[in-house]
């Protein structure tokens, strides 16, 4: 069984920046992809960003281009999402998710994602 711990959030003020981590432990690392997925108050779920490390496949959303960065360290089966020059609008939860065999194009698809954190809150304001 896939379990999946997120950490990281907090309250930050506009510009800033945190890094989110999520500690993925019983799964086969090797063929993963993870993701990073934000729920606003009153909103839909939406995809933050994606990788399906085999294939090198990374994706983010317009929103957080150039901001956010995906990242795993193998060794320590850690998955991390650095987010800079943070905005009020980023305020959300996030939530770490992983699934097995999806295409690049798929990344950015909650539905093909079979387990889930229970996701960390991430504030901006001043």
């Amino acid at each position: 069984q896939v379990q999946l711990q997120e950490s990281g959030g907090g309250l930050v003020q506009p510009g800033g920046s945190l890094r989110l981590s999520c500690a993925v432990s019983g799964g086969p690392f090797g063929t993963v992809s993870n993701a990073w997925f934000r729920q606003a108050p009153g909103k839909e779920r939406e995809f933050v960003a994606g990788a399906r490390w085999s294939g090198g496949n990374i994706r983010y959303a317009d929103s957080g281009k150039g901001r956010f960065t995906i990242s795993r360290d193998s060794a320590k089966n850690l998955v991390y999402l650095q987010m800079n020059s943070l905005k009020p609008e980023d305020t959300a939860i996030y939530y770490c998710a992983t699934g097995y065999n999806l295409r690049a194009p798929e990344l950015v698809d909650a539905g093909r994602y079979n387990y889930w954190g229970q996701g960390t809150q991430v504030t901006v304001s001043s």
